[in-house]
């Protein structure tokens, strides 16, 4: 833990994940004064497939980390393997960058997290969000549950600290307990990710490509509404990000064992792949996906990143959501600084977030529940496969590779579906 933390601060931010961390960077270098808190002692772990495709690239960039990223690994596309065939697709470009990476979570969450403290923000590290302190219809301060002892060790012992603010920014993941408490629900009627992620060594840790099998099938060898991944992580590291994931819905629940699923599927991989016999630190999680969460905001709060669903429902990414939320949260919070305290985030938010994300959340979690349904990947997933050109264009719709600045033929009729998709929307994106 940092000491000595203000008891008060402009904007209180928890959750020094890739959202939070952007968010409390943004507005500390906008001269805001800001405190970043966690619950956990960083560096930490986090359950996530470590991609970073080029909309996080951009990102990233804007944050002045470029070069330490490419330090990593580069890669140039994806390989996407299904249905007796193998393409390769190189990452588009146009309004983004042409190239993609990977890091582990444990090591950029870190980092991100130490640039928002160089860029002024104050860190309050090993401490839990477990109350708030309303003021009529602002959240006036954020109780905190505060480890005496770092990372929590023997003996340690805890206290309750308060830190008031004007402006809170809720970064605590796909979970987010302080969401809950300002009333954040999370409905599963529209698609939502069952996942998980292990690391291994293998022989092909310098992959140029990203590799995803959409043609992932269980241990009955029986096709699941899903896929897996093989994302390399460098020659320095000399392992992989493995993983799997399935699409589920209320109606069509996922039944599947996530942890049993990796290890079938690095089986099947390992003479390919060169992959080593130990699964290090398996895990898995739950994932709110297309802005499939309601109440993301109030007078003086927003909800960031996972917190507010703000995962992409066809590849299961969230960094880039989260880092671009967190700087946009941010430039809200200094355009409002220094006025009349008039900024209400509980209809601003809500409206900007369904602005960037409505149109592609809705049509893409559309799909994505489409592969729920039992027999249509068998069916329409080899034709797919076959087309060099269709598959081009999934790898730049499935990754919302898409920027308000393209003009090409794809871009619009991105565009255009998804205008038609929200249209019949029963419970739009953020609502």
């Amino acid at each position: 833990m940092s000491d000595p933390t203000p008891t008060t601060t402009d904007v209180l931010v928890v959750g020094a994940g890739p959202a939070g961390a952007a968010a409390a960077a943004w507005a500390a270098r906008a001269g805001i004064d800001v405190v970043l808190a966690d619950a956990a002692v960083f560096p930490r772990d986090k359950t996530c497939g470590d991609g970073l495709t080029p909309r996080a690239i951009s990102e990233l960039e804007r944050l002045g980390l470029r070069d330490w990223v490419r330090a990593h690994t580069v890669n140039h596309g994806l390989r996407a393997h299904g249905f007796g065939q193998t393409l390769h697709l190189p990452w588009p470009g146009g309004g983004l960058p042409d190239w993609g990476s990977a890091v582990p979570r444990t090591e950029l969450d870190d980092h991100l997290r130490t640039l928002a403290l160089k860029s002024g923000a104050v860190g309050l590290d090993g401490a839990r969000a477990v109350d708030v302190r309303m003021d009529g219809d602002r959240v006036a301060a954020v109780v905190f549950k505060v480890s005496t002892a770092p990372g929590g060790g023997a003996g340690a012992t805890s206290e309750l600290r308060e830190v008031a603010c004007r402006h809170l920014v809720v970064a605590d993941g796909v979970r987010s307990p302080l969401g809950k408490l300002l009333g954040r629900e999370w409905h599963r009627d529209t698609v939502y990710g069952v996942a998980g992620r292990t690391y291994v060594t293998s022989t092909r840790a310098d992959d140029p490509w990203i590799s995803s099998h959409l043609e992932l099938r269980g241990e009955d060898d029986e096709i699941l509404s899903g896929y897996g991944w093989v994302f390399p992580l460098g020659a320095g590291s000399g392992e992989v990000n493995l993983g799997a994931g399935t699409l589920a819905t209320a109606k069509r629940p996922a039944d599947v064992a996530i942890k049993p699923l990796m290890k079938v599927y690095a089986d099947r991989l390992r003479e390919e792949f060169g992959l080593g016999a130990e699964l290090r630190a398996p895990a898995s999680a739950l994932l709110p996906m297309g802005g499939a969460v309601s109440n993301v905001a109030g007078r003086n709060w927003a909800l960031i990143g996972d917190a507010a669903a703000c995962v992409n429902p066809l590849n299961g990414e969230g960094i880039d959501y989260g880092l671009e939320t967190g700087r946009v949260v941010a430039e809200l919070l200094a355009d409002a600084t220094g006025r009349a305290d008039d900024l209400d985030l509980g209809t601003v938010w809500p409206d900007l977030l369904r602005e960037h994300y409505g149109e592609s959340f809705s049509i893409a979690r559309r799909l994505a529940g489409l592969v729920t349904v039992p027999r249509l990947l068998p069916a329409l997933g080899p034709v797919g496969m076959r087309s060099d050109l269709l598959m081009t264009l999934a790898l730049r719709w499935m990754g919302n590779l898409v920027t308000d600045s393209d003009r090409d033929r794809a871009a619009r009729v991105w565009r255009w579906a998804g205008k038609a998709s929200l249209a019949r929307d029963a419970r739009p994106p953020f609502s």
